[in-house]
């Protein structure tokens, strides 16, 4: 079976005429028609079009075929767009942020996909919080950024979504809670509850306590998740963090309800501005990657 023959067999589904078939495909008419006779012969279960005068129409089995044909003919486009793009991004480096409360493992399995489909690429991470990726992104600091926020983006940036967390309430291992299988906001009150500072959900989730009437108290703070995280397995409070965030082995975790509190992280990027090919490949691997993982 030729691609020349499928892309022919298209031009006349689409068209439902040889003449125009032909002149789209730019080959002569009968040529169109052999190369068709001859994917009906590959196939060997019939015609794939029927013509009766002025009338083309397409048999059942071209009917059938039809979606097949299609789906051939996009994969093969999309792997010669992968491997343009693959040629492209050869020796080109990558300048990516990474907001700061995202946790490692998800995207550490994206970065392997992307590296091991274009090794050629120079990473450049650069951590921050959502506010800072933002204006490095926007000033061409940055070439994309993985990061998210409680309110939607301006209509400056391109965004495609990655994948949704939901918050979750960490807390020490002896603590009463291990026996629910979810805490509610009004549960914190008065809890001692480590405040992560860079947490991009900080006003939104204060915002409910105060609606609430919910008051915990905070004797600890920190810019970074791993020090709030080991500070709760220790025993010095609570904390609500993203799912996915949560980097210690046995830190005990529970749903946040009471309302539940979600995020959807996104790979962002300026919204036209020209991108070379290691942000193309980046763009397919996050396509391909499988982040129900």
């Amino acid at each position: 079976m030729e691609v020349h023959e499928i892309k022919y067999f298209l031009a006349v589904c689409d068209t439902l005429n040889f003449t125009r078939a032909a002149e789209r495909c730019n080959v002569s008419q009968p040529s169109l028609t052999r190369a068709i006779q001859s994917l009906e012969a590959e196939l060997g279960a019939g015609p794939l079009i029927a013509r009766e005068r002025a009338n083309t129409h397409l048999t059942e089995l071209g009917r059938l075929m039809h979606p097949y044909c299609r789906d051939v003919l996009d994969r093969l486009e999309l792997a010669r767009s992968t491997a343009r793009t693959y040629a492209a991004a050869t020796n080109q480096i990558l300048h990516l942020g990474l907001m700061c409360t995202i946790g490692p493992t998800r995207m550490v399995r994206l970065l392997e996909l992307l590296t091991q489909q274009h090794p050629a690429i120079k990473l450049r991470l650069k951590d921050g919080n959502a506010e800072e990726l933002q204006a490095q992104l926007a000033s061409g600091e940055l070439d994309a950024a993985i990061y998210c926020k409680p309110t939607a983006l301006s209509e400056e940036f391109h965004v495609l979504p990655l994948y949704e967390e939901r918050f979750v309430v960490a807390f020490p291992p002896a603590h009463a809670w291990n026996s629910r299988s979810e805490i509610s906001f009004r549960d914190l009150h008065e809890q001692p509850y480590l405040n992560r500072i860079n947490c991009e959900y900080n006003d939104h989730i204060d915002a409910i306590l105060e609606e609430l009437g919910v008051k915990p108290s905070y004797p600890y703070e920190s810019e970074r998740d791993d020090w709030i995280q080991a500070m709760v397995m220790a025993g010095l409070g609570c904390t609500t963090i993203p799912e996915y965030a949560v980097s210690i082995a046995g830190l005990p975790c529970r749903p946040l309800t009471g309302p539940p509190v979600s995020r959807t992280v996104n790979l962002v990027t300026v919204r036209g501005r020209p991108h070379g090919a290691a942000v193309g490949a980046l763009v397919h691997a996050v396509k391909r990657h499988d982040w129900a993982r």
